[in-house]
């Protein structure tokens, strides 16, 4: 069972249990498989206020809550439908900028996204939260590619996409350079280059040890 959020992150450090919780701002981001050639991703972000910290009320209170969705497609991860629905907002004239954001059909979602973004929609060009939103999905949309392909390969009966070198290779051209890990002097990186196996991931090690299986078999 996945912990609740609350076990994930619990109080930082230098938290007492009398300082007040003023401000919670949560973001969702989800992905799905849409045929062959199509990754649709819906992403929302809410800000809530505790009850009673602007007046007496047991509710919390929503102050915002805007919700973007984009299809998106594979491979080349260019974004051809796009809309952003601000749901709550502060004042009667926040939806006047939900039409501006149609301007992200035609955008790569990939290298250089962050920065056109900020050019597109940052300052009084967008909606602060909305922009920031679409900041934390791109990175999903890479990472959902992962899952895209496995669940492509499993629906071609193909137990594991990234176990030949065409698989690995393209992996590597799309990562490269994400991360110091992926870093194109990296360990990592070298190995992949060197046509050694991929790492099994430490999360598919852990639940392979849990389910009592070897996740070695996870290459094959």
């Amino acid at each position: 069972m996945t912990p609740a959020f609350d076990a994930i992150t619990p109080h930082p450090d230098g938290v007492d249990a009398d300082d007040e919780l003023i401000h919670e701002r949560a973001y969702v981001v989800r992905a799905y498989r849409h045929g062959v050639d199509k990754l649709i991703l819906r992403g929302a972000v809410r800000d809530q206020k505790p009850p009673g910290l602007y007046f007496d009320d047991t509710q919390p209170l929503t102050v915002h809550h805007m919700i973007v969705d984009l299809t998106i497609a594979v491979p080349s991860l260019e974004i051809t439908a796009a809309k952003a629905v601000l749901e709550i907002h502060p004042h009667s004239t926040c939806k006047r900028i939900e039409d501006h954001y149609d301007n992200l059909v035609g955008l790569s979602i990939a290298r250089g996204f962050t920065h056109k973004i900020r050019e597109l929609f940052g300052g009084p060009r967008g909606c602060t939260h909305t922009t920031a939103l679409l900041q934390a999905m791109a990175p999903v949309a890479i990472q959902s590619m992962w899952s895209f392909n496995m669940a492509q390969a499993q629906s071609n009966d193909v137990s594991n996409p990234f176990s030949n070198p065409e698989s690995r290779q393209a992996v590597l051209m799309t990562n490269i350079n994400s991360c110091h890990v992926w870093a194109e002097d990296s360990e990592h990186v070298a190995g992949l280059r060197n046509g050694e196996p991929m790492e099994v991931p430490l999360w598919i090690t852990r639940r392979f040890a849990e389910l009592g299986r070897d996740p070695e078999t996870f290459r094959r």
